[in-house]
């Protein structure tokens, strides 16, 4: 009787165990301790080289197989002693990244802002933002970003998908979104 229920409890923990595991495991670590942020990204994703990328951007991974699927790291200046607060709301942030995509010309997107949230960790404030950006030849993306600000910088984490991956991926990219940790 001992034994039938030591390996019950035995079973129950492992499925337990395994089941937190595997909400992790399409995911590895990242961390930049020089640029001061880390984050989960998806198995199977390599490194692009940012040599000759735009200002601020600080890092670029992309899917193996789907090579349009990305993620990006951009880090710019924020005046001295202002916060993610100072800067807007959620909506207010994510707004103005949609307006400042829409008006590029050199671009040529259509981006819709569809949620726009905020949440804290370890004492800094994060914003989620989350896309649905129409490219010239009328394919879809859907995109998700965190952004957040620490040491006088602010990061912006993005991940973007063609739309009609989205729903396969987007448990995944939440986990990895919202990952997104900057010290």
């Amino acid at each position: 009787m001992l034994r039938a229920i030591v390996a019950a409890l035995v079973l129950i923990i492992s499925l337990t165990l395994s089941s937190c595991a595997s909400d992790l495991g399409g995911l590895q670590s990242y961390v930049n301790p020089t640029s001061g942020y880390e984050f989960l990204y998806p198995n199977g994703w390599i490194p692009v080289d940012v040599k000759n990328a735009s200002d601020g951007v600080d890092l670029v991974y992309r899917d193996l197989i789907e090579r349009s699927e990305n993620l990006s790291v951009i880090i710019s200046d924020v005046p001295e002693g202002k916060d993610l607060s100072d800067i807007g709301t959620p909506s207010d942030v994510g707004y103005r990244f949609f307006k400042a995509v829409n008006n590029d010309s050199n671009l040529n997107r259509n981006a819709e802002l569809i949620r726009a949230d905020s949440h804290e960790e370890n004492g800094k404030t994060y914003y989620i933002l989350e896309y649905q950006v129409k490219l010239p030849d009328n394919t879809q993306r859907h995109d998700l970003a965190s952004v957040a600000v620490s040491r006088g910088k602010l990061y912006t984490f993005n991940l973007s998908t063609p739309q009609q991956r989205w729903d396969k991926v987007k448990d995944l990219f939440e986990t990895s979104v919202r990952s997104f940790s900057v010290y």
